[in-house]
């Protein structure tokens, strides 16, 4: 039997939907640091016409996430007919439904001191107990239910970067090595900052002041140096335990910056360095830059 060609479009189309306070922001967030387009409260009608575009060959979007709940008028009513047409598109969407206690969804609209959606004038619970009820059908259609009670944050978005997987690692996280002078200002961006001025200045050596600390004169110059070798080794022990500990926490991009006087000899030589020393960490990917040389 011949199959027909697999669409050339997106490969994954999410719809995530559920409980006010179920924690769809931090899930939608989750999905859009995995690489999704993601659209935030899209009316019911159009999620078919976003399906049809998305699943054309020349749509350049590979992972989609849309999320629909009671905040849009038609959403109720509407998305049982929508989503049941929706199985039959080549895009096969996956319903994936958040859910928490009432208990905590009282506690965190409480923390946030956001009204309920259907509690205008009247109590959180009762707002709560009404669109538990109202949303009792859509939940029975979903792939996917996710308890939100008793997740952090943090874990909430490893949930659904593995549900969005199907159980696969999670994104790796983005290392940028910085090396900077710190005459032209310490980088804005820079989450880590580590000074290497403390170390032997190649800079007052006449034959590799023309250099940078890509060159292998200053790289043998300075590995010469204990100091130097010592610095090294405690700071890429440091980066080797510290980097996976951000990747669990969920970060998805890092910015560490090696700081000397010139931005030229030091901090390039160091930053080179950790682009191998942590080229085997795992869920992390580095790149180099050298800001000022």
């Amino acid at each position: 039997m011949i199959r027909p060609p697999r669409p050339r479009g997106t490969r994954r189309f999410v719809i995530l939907t559920g409980l006010s306070g179920a924690g769809k922001t931090q899930a939608i967030r989750a999905l859009e640091d995995l690489g999704y387009f993601c659209i935030d409260n899209l009316p019911t009608q159009l999620i078919p016409t976003i399906a049809d575009l998305s699943s054309r060959e020349d749509a350049g979007i590979d992972k989609v996430a849309i999320v629909v709940d009671v905040r849009e008028g038609g959403f109720l009513a509407q998305f049982p007919r929508v989503f049941r047409k929706l199985k039959s598109h080549p895009v096969k969407p996956m319903l994936i439904f958040l859910e928490a206690t009432d208990a905590a969804l009282v506690r965190r609209f409480s923390e946030t001191r956001r009204p309920h959606p259907l509690a205008a004038d009247r109590s959180v619970a009762e707002g709560i107990a009404e669109e538990r009820r109202k949303l009792g059908g859509i939940r029975a259609l979903a792939d996917r239910i996710v308890d939100t009670s008793n997740l952090t944050v943090h874990e909430l978005r490893d949930r659904f970067m593995q549900l969005s997987r199907d159980g696969r690692a999670r994104a790796e996280m983005v290392v940028n090595v910085v090396s900077f002078g710190y005459k032209h200002g310490v980088p804005a961006d820079a989450d880590l900052v580590f000074d290497v001025r403390c170390l032997p200045n190649p800079h007052f050596v006449d034959r590799l002041r023309p250099l940078t600390g890509r060159d292998p004169a200053v790289v043998r110059h300075m590995r010469r140096s204990r100091s130097t070798r010592q610095f090294l080794d405690r700071l890429s022990s440091f980066l080797r335990f510290a980097l996976p500990q951000y990747v669990q926490e969920g970060k998805s991009y890092l910015t560490v910056a090696i700081g000397c006087t010139g931005g030229r000899h030091r901090s390039v030589m160091i930053a080179e360095a950790l682009r191998k020393t942590l080229a085997g960490v795992k869920g992390v990917r580095v790149r180099v830059r050298h800001r000022d040389s």
